[in-house]
């Protein structure tokens, strides 16, 4: 009975599995590599009719990257790698032979080779090709130098244009899921402290808050991964100049700037956001340990606008009052009406300043995803 219940959410999982932007672009890598390896293949047989015709599926296959600008900068690695391999098993081959000791000089001149900075990549490369070389009939395929040559190019040729014309990635869609994702949890926490705060709460609690806020830091560094890769894979791809256009043609601009706006800009303000939030947490994680009742006017008050900051923060479209403006003047109202301890000001103090800086945080997140989906009016590709 599990087992058949664990398939069962599996398959319902499946169609919201396969319409992911990750899982699509795997796919599409993997349908793109059989395509180029197969193509060099198909093209090393019947066009240069090769005796050799895995050497351009294996350059292809080395040249389909994720990107194009790294299918272009790694392909132009692997030519140069692949040629010098090529070289080395044709010069070692020709005048010393092919033996057990001039196969390990081979590989000892190759795995040097790699490590050379501007091939460092791709440079295993040298070695490899020259195991493929020396390893299968060198004899024959001493005359073939200028050929090998060719189908080593021929496969960087195939494995580039099929990233470059097939669907190249763009991920701003992956990219656009973790932001939003950072925003909800960090609204889903101000939500949970609001309603926390409202009747009590305890260590065990603020602990909680603490450890969501560094789990929140761990997947903003995968957000900014996914965003470098973003502006990388759009590099020499062809679909971005074909967005700018569209977006040109809407409305007279391009769409960079929102784009910018709302991807490394973001990032950076809600990195703030988390570090004035764990801040928060601690400050609330201490005050466990103090005695003595809050003042009720400044609980009520800043429990409103704790919530409504959270869920302006998850949701940018919620509908809330002016955080920042409530903020000052719940400040002064508990400034000018409440005696309060003089012990208990630093603590007041210190939420309320958290929360001023959260609260301009909020206004950046509303903005800048408006931005992004303003700049997005056909949908994201992939």
């Amino acid at each position: 009975m599990e087992r058949k219940n664990t398939v069962r959410r599996f398959l319902r999982d499946l169609p919201a599995l396969l319409r992911r932007p990750e899982t699509v672009t795997d796919l599409l890598q993997i349908a793109k590599g059989v395509l180029a390896g197969t193509a060099a293949w198909a093209l090393s047989i019947f066009v240069l009719d090769s005796q050799l015709p895995f050497l351009a599926p294996w350059t292809a296959l080395l040249t389909v990257h994720a990107t194009v600008h790294r299918s272009l900068s790694r392909g132009a690695q692997t030519t140069v790698a692949s040629a010098v391999g090529v070289l080395v098993s044709f010069v070692i081959g020709a005048w010393l032979g092919v033996s057990v000791w001039t196969f390990a000089l081979a590989l000892l001149v190759g795995l040097l080779g790699s490590r050379i900075s501007w091939i460092r990549d791709e440079g295993v490369a040298i070695a490899t090709t020259a195991i493929f070389l020396l390893g299968s009939g060198f004899d024959s395929q001493q005359p073939l130098l200028l050929d090998r040559m060719i189908e080593v190019a021929l496969g960087v040729a195939v494995g580039v244009g099929v990233n470059l014309l097939i669907i190249p990635p763009l991920r701003d869609q992956q990219a656009a899921r973790y932001v939003d994702s950072i925003n909800r949890r960090m609204g889903d926490v101000l939500i949970n402290m609001a309603d926390e705060f409202s009747t009590s709460w305890d260590t065990d609690q603020a602990e909680a808050w603490f450890r969501e806020t560094e789990s929140m830091s761990e997947e903003l560094d995968s957000a900014w991964q996914t965003v470098r890769f973003a502006r990388e894979s759009e590099r020499v791809n062809p679909r971005s100049g074909l967005r700018r256009r569209r977006g040109s043609g809407r409305n007279g601009s391009s769409t960079v700037p929102a784009e910018e706006a709302s991807y490394e800009n973001i990032l950076a303000r809600v990195d703030e956001g988390i570090s004035h939030l764990r801040h928060l947490t601690r400050t609330l994680r201490e005050a466990t340990h103090l005695d003595g009742d809050w003042d009720a006017r400044f609980r009520k008050g800043w429990v409103r606008i704790v919530r409504d900051a959270g869920h302006a923060m998850a949701d940018p479209d919620a509908e809330v009052e002016p955080i920042f403006d409530r903020l000052s003047d719940l400040s002064v109202t508990v400034a000018r009406e409440a005696q309060l301890p003089r012990e208990s000001w630093p603590l007041y103090g210190s939420l309320i300043t958290s929360m001023r800086h959260i609260a301009v945080i909020v206004d950046d997140v509303a903005s800048a995803r408006e931005a992004r989906e303003g700049a997005a009016a056909n949908p994201r590709d992939q």
